[in-house]
């Protein structure tokens, strides 16, 4: 499995948090169950607080199946998704 970082960012005007349909669907969304079903992994999750600013940490095969899984995200706002090693993958091959 592959890891990967997901930042989403948007605009206070599209913030989907306070939206009355799209912020549960969104809770209801980033899940491992729900996730599974796009073969991702969610290994950790973070909203940057007054930043409008999601962070995920995620597992999959490779990126198309973590880009079908945003797909939501992509509606209100941008979404980047980097390739990504844990710290100890870093130090073992001596290099980021």
């Amino acid at each position: 499995m592959a890891l990967f970082v997901v930042e989403h960012a948007h605009s206070a005007d599209t913030c989907p948090a306070g939206h009355p349909q799209m912020g549960p669907m969104l809770v209801q969304h980033v899940t491992n169950t729900n996730a599974s079903r796009f073969g991702v992994r969610i290994l950790g999750d973070a909203v940057v607080n007054g930043a409008h600013r999601f962070v995920l940490i995620v597992e999959a095969q490779e990126e198309p199946p973590v880009k079908d899984f945003m797909a939501p995200f992509y509606q209100v706002g941008t979404v980047q998704i980097l390739p990504a090693s844990s710290c100890e993958a870093v130090v073992a091959r001596a290099k980021c």
